[in-house]
């Protein structure tokens, strides 16, 4: 019997604003879908909160036994700033800008994403196709959505008729948007445009001369509009009408709202039954920007080489603190979280190790299997992960306990508790056991550098200028450099 069967996975549906029994449309298979990367520039940490987010979903629906396919797209062409109606292609630009070809963009931050995901231990998706690589598949579905009235060409270019659309569909469902109030809040742009209204999104854009990324098709030299990309990618490989979309928040409007409204006017069925969003990332309590210097990006989290937190942070243990939040709420990275959530990580692997030592003996003064179901309940209630790392805590401390000679178990509840913290802690966490890997031990290396800071500040506050001198440049010998700041004390390893 698989695990799905003897389980009972619910979760929060956008479309329905509530959670829902999860029923697969083919009993034991799972098809899902997730928007990624537009490959111009390095990946960011709110964009790996989403990717991590739906890595979790699909590891815990391979562990329950499912069969899924997970099609995560790659954006390489089309996706224009201005919720992809104009301005600069992002692609182009960068590509001006570094004096690039285009796809040498393409091909520098997709190996940036890939190396990212994969030092996060997040596992690739079954297939992940690029937008360049569907132009034939994403032309036939706007001429299917021309032949059904529902899109008009004008001046080279192709819009999807929103106001046409929604005399027999709903367009705005997702997020709640009534089309009326939108078109009364834009009418003052529709003289600004060759729309209809505008509301209308464009299926095709005609390309102008300085355009390099051109395609032809029947009504222009042009490319695909960023919201068709992914309904011609996601039903090519999963069909008409699938299981599972995921992506951030922030492209619930206008792209996976276009998502429906295209797949719905081709296929005149709805595509997806559970639409699912990750929130957003912040940083010390404020939004992630770039033009603010709020921002930092995961090599420098790593490597510890920013001005915002005070050391590195492992991927393993970055990760550990994202799942330490439910993935549909806002999560703030901060400096006492993380060292707060590196702590937690460190005493769940000591933990688990622990546990190679334990004898089983007469008795248990713990019950495993109920605490096992409880691991299982966590997850199957909207993949909530911070209430399974709770119960990994309650496990931990019941491991100490058999440490100290304070409690007791059973063989059989002592193979049933390392299969169970061994498949959570790995399989459906994704985490990596630093120590055992044979890496550094940061927790520790942490400790030595904060320690060695303090004296350092005490040696100043005494006016031992010689002694704070000597423990700054042994560092920095030693590929440690100390950054003096106004809050204190920070590090980076070189």
């Amino acid at each position: 019997m698989k695990l799905f069967e003897q389980q009972e996975l619910s979760l929060y549906n956008s479309l329905s604003k509530k959670k829902e029994k999860f029923q697969p449309i083919h009993e034991g298979a799972v098809g899902m879908y997730v928007c990624g990367p537009t490959v111009y520039s390095n990946v960011h940490l709110g964009n790996c909160r989403t990717f991590l987010s739906f890595d979790l979903v699909f590891r815990y629906l391979k562990h329950l036994g499912y069969k899924v396919r997970y099609v995560r797209n790659i954006t390489d062409a089309g996706h224009l700033e201005n919720d992809g109606e104009s301005g600069d292609d992002p692609i182009l630009k960068k590509a001006r800008i570094e004096q690039l070809e285009p796809m040498e963009v393409v091909q520098k931050y997709s190996v940036d994403f890939h190396n990212v995901m994969a030092q996060f231990n997040a596992l690739p998706p079954s297939i992940e196709p690029t937008a360049t690589g569907h132009i034939i598949e994403q032309i036939k579905i706007v001429e299917d959505i021309i032949e059904k009235s529902y899109a008009y060409e004008k001046n080279g270019s192709v819009y999807f008729d929103v106001v046409k659309f929604n005399e027999d569909h709903e367009y705005g469902k997702l997020s709640g948007r009534q089309l009326e109030d939108m078109i009364a809040n834009t009418r003052e742009l529709a003289a600004q445009s060759e729309k209809k209204n505008p509301q209308d999104f464009a299926l095709w854009k005609k390309a102008e001369p300085q355009h390099i990324m051109r395609w032809p098709s029947p009504w222009s030299d042009g490319f695909p509009g960023w919201h068709l990309e992914c309904t011609a990618m996601s039903t090519k490989y999963l069909g008409n009408h699938f299981d599972i979309h995921g992506g951030g928040m922030d492209l619930k409007f206008p792209h996976h709202e276009c998502e429906i409204a295209q797949a719905e006017a081709c296929n005149n069925e709805s595509p997806v039954n559970y639409w699912m969003h990750a929130n957003m990332l912040t940083l010390n309590g404020k939004k992630m920007a770039k033009s603010t210097g709020n921002n930092i990006l995961p090599h420098e989290l790593f490597s510890g080489e920013n001005d915002i937190l005070s050391k590195a942070f492992a991927p393993t243990v970055a990760k550990f603190f994202m799942y330490q939040a439910h993935y549909r709420s806002i999560l703030d990275f901060s400096k006492d979280a993380l060292e707060a959530s590196e702590k937690g990580y460190f005493r769940l692997m000591d933990a688990y190790r622990v546990l190679g030592d334990i004898e089983g003996g007469s008795d248990s003064s713990f019950n495993v299997a109920e605490w096992r179901q409880s691991c299982y309940d966590a997850m199957n209630d909207d993949f909530n992960s911070p209430i399974l790392i709770a119960q990994l805590f309650e496990a931990a401390k019941f491991i100490n306990g058999l440490k100290e000679g304070n409690a007791s178990i059973t063989e059989e509840d002592l193979n049933l508790l390392k299969k169970t913290m061994h498949d959570f802690l790995f399989d459906v966490l994704g985490l990596i056991d630093a120590a055992a890997e044979g890496n550094a031990d940061s927790n520790k290396l942490s400790g030595v550098i904060d320690l060695l800071i303090s004296l350092r500040n005490e040696a100043r506050a005494n006016r031992d200028f010689a002694t704070s001198d000597k423990i700054r440049d042994q560092l920095l010998e030693m590929g440690i450099q100390l950054k003096d700041g106004k809050d204190g004390t920070t590090y980076s390893l070189s």
